[in-house]
């Protein structure tokens, strides 16, 4: 028996309203709402009418949303943007203005209130930083950083787990106007050199050892290796995280320090000022990578200002975030959501940064948290969602929940069962936002708003000034259709061009080589002309095209995954010499589950039933393993170059590069 009869299209979208908005309370979107029709003269009566302003005026949005937000700057911008210039020519943004992303978020005044909680796997301690004790470290890491020689626009990097110490280096490279990237200890050493080897950094922060899963993993050695491979560093700062630092032997990696020893190198012993360089809006700030899955991994420079402004509107919009905050989204430092959740301190709210694994000691490890500290927003990936459901876990019944208002999600689709789950089990009265953009705008086209109502298995709504729109093979919008989703207005958030991309072409090809002037975001989906809500159907990559018929994987997905004996699946597209294509659905067994026959021809049925009998797959195959990136996310791409019998090279991107073994020289698909 299925968890729940797969339901066709028409029952799972936009058709059961699972949250509203409370009609007494004022949230920021309502204040600002009000804000810009008495400024601007206008009558924006709801958020649809607020959103179709922002896109048709996005000048006029950002220079009201600056004033709303609060942006410190040392100088005015003289211009919000060239209205003339297109998405393709990636304008300069508020042109003249002077400011720095730290003293945005270190601006809060409240000295003793907490800024950042600090937790790992296995311990019961919660560590508390105040913003001033916060501001304090930034000061100590930003002196020591500038007696090395770090200044701006150089690249200092972090190998490093979801800690203080992250955000301490981070923002002190910010203050100096020097360049931030980051990836996590569970990338092997090639994965981090396909990444930090283009970026030659000059200064690297790491730890001696990480625990994950209830076991430690010593670190020095990647360390080691990783060094030897980044000829332009002048230092490495070990900071002991698990041991004692006598216990650690750093001898064997050139020009390394002990972190104390590092902060100690400072001229003088008095405690630093913490200086804020003064910087132009579009100076870059993070080099964020692309998954590199199948090639050496993109490297896209994020601006300060489009960044900032970027997240306060999201953090203070869509979400309704104030200083009364707490917020926590399970990630690493090498996810983009690591970068979004620290901006949240520009708030004046407070982070809680976790290291671990979700699961260990116990799958509560994250309600035991809320709890704990009274944590007001939680984001995971939509994965983590679905195996609580399948451990049948009920936190509604096993903790108090009181303070959480917020669950978001990303990572993947969020399946239209997660919703019925979380309403059922976790809590009645969250608002479930499904949240959705990526690395290459780091933040989001879409996701939670506190001002409209929750649908099941739909994304709330398209997000303010995001032009966002579904266009089909010829360029032309469709709604309530799938389409590949595209942005047809500039946007701040957009990279300023690639490292190492002199010409431009890179960046070029990335985007706008599909439709031209338009971003094309390379995700299909569909939005609902009714509720004006949105459903991600995968990667257009991955996006499956047999019998003329063009559809998402995730809309395959939604429905297999709804059996009870299906832990998780695959779909993908495999080709004839001629050109035909069949798809192929890859099913990974639950625990003591077998797959037979008669489970594929329910699985047919309902596939047939939920969508129509072209989505029905040509074969279904049982498989060990699916693989995933680091970040959580399926790889159907690198699967359809292995059943074709390509390399897939890049497999310091994948959390288990073995399982892609699964997929090579299958005999059910030689004869296609």
């Amino acid at each position: 028996m299925s968890k729940e009869a797969p339901a066709g299209p028409e029952e799972i979208v936009g058709s059961r309203v699972m949250w509203e908005p409370d009609s007494k309370k004022v949230s920021q979107m309502d204040r600002f709402r009000k804000a810009v029709g008495a400024n601007c003269g206008l009558e924006l009566e709801n958020y649809d009418d607020l959103y179709h302003w922002s896109v048709e005026s996005y000048a006029d949005f950002w220079a009201e949303f600056w004033k709303f937000s609060h942006i410190v700057s040392s100088r005015m911008y003289d211009e919000v943007v060239d209205p003339s210039k297109g998405i393709v020519d990636v304008p300069e943004w508020f042109r003249g203005s002077r400011l720095n992303y730290a003293e945005n978020l270190l601006r809060h005044k409240e000295n003793d209130k907490v800024a950042l909680y600090a937790t790992r796997e296995g311990s019961e301690e919660i560590a508390k930083v105040t913003f001033q004790e916060l501001r304090q470290q930034v000061a100590l890491f930003a002196a020591a950083m500038r007696k090395m020689g770090v200044k701006k626009g150089d690249r200092v990097v972090g190998y490093l787990p979801n800690s203080v110490y992250a955000v301490e280096a981070m923002l002190a490279a910010a203050s100096i106007g020097a360049i931030w990237s980051s990836t996590s200890p569970d990338f092997g050493v090639n994965g981090v050199l396909d990444r930090f080897s283009q970026i030659q950094p000059k200064l690297i922060f790491s730890v001696e050892a990480v625990v994950y899963n209830g076991k430690e993993h010593s670190h020095v050695d990647k360390l080691r290796q990783v060094v030897k491979g980044l000829p332009d560093l002048k230092k490495v700062v070990v900071i002991p995280y698990i041991n004692r630092q006598e216990k650690i032997d750093i001898s064997k990696i050139p020009n390394s320090v002990f972190l104390d020893d590092f902060l100690a190198a400072r001229k003088g012993d008095q405690v630093p000022q913490l200086e804020f360089e003064q910087l132009p809006f579009n100076h870059p700030l993070f080099i964020m990578f692309s998954s590199g899955t199948t090639g050496a991994p993109k490297c896209m420079v994020h601006s300060a200002g489009g960044t900032l402004i970027q997240h306060l509107k999201e953090h203070m919009l869509h979400g309704d975030m104030g200083s009364a905050d707490i917020l926590l989204y399970y990630t690493t430092v090498g996810w983009m959501m690591w970068n979004w959740m620290v901006s949240a301190l520009a708030t004046g709210g407070a982070v809680v940064l976790y290291d671990g694994s979700p699961m260990v000691p116990t799958p509560n490890v994250l309600w035991d948290l809320v709890d704990r500290i009274g944590i007001t927003i939680l984001g995971t990936g939509a994965k983590w969602l679905s195996v609580l459901e399948e451990r049948n876990l009920k936190p509604m019944e096993t903790h108090s929940l009181q303070t959480l208002h917020t669950i978001l999600s990303t990572g993947s689709p969020l399946k239209a069962q997660s919703y019925e789950y979380v309403y059922r089990c976790i809590k009645a009265d969250v608002l479930l936002g499904s949240i959705s953009g990526g690395t290459d705008i780091i933040s989001c086209f879409m996701g939670q708003n506190t001002s409209i109502p929750v649908y099941k298995g739909e994304i709330q709504a398209r997000n303010l000034a995001m032009a966002v729109e579904a266009w089909d093979e010829d360029g032309k919008p469709v709604w309530g259709e799938s389409g590949e989703l595209v942005c047809t207005k500039p946007m701040p958030c957009q990279p300023t061009h690639f490292w190492n991309d002199e010409n431009g072409s890179k960046y070029h090809n990335a985007y706008f080589a599909r439709f031209p002037g338009v971003w094309a975001h390379g995700d299909y989906c569909r939005i609902n002309p009714k509720t004006g809500g949105i459903v991600m159907l995968g990667r257009s990559d991955g996006t499956l095209n047999p019998n003329g018929v063009r559809f998402g994987s995730s809309e395959i997905y939604n429905i297999v995954e709804a059996f009870e004996e299906v832990l998780d699946s695959l779909c993908v597209p495999q080709y004839s010499k001629d050109g035909e294509e069949r798809v192929v659905l890859f099913l990974k067994m639950a625990s003591g589950h077998h797959f037979r026959p008669e489970l594929g021809t329910r699985i047919r049925d309902a596939i047939r039933r939920g969508l129509s009998a072209r989505h029905v797959p040509s074969l279904i195959l049982e498989t060990l393993d699916i693989p995933y990136t680091l970040n959580g996310k399926k790889v159907e791409v690198a699967v359809k170059r292995m059943i074709a019998g390509k390399p897939v090279e890049q497999r310091g991107a994948f959390s288990n590069p073995d399982s892609l073994d699964l997929y090579r020289d299958i005999p059910e698909l030689r004869d296609f």
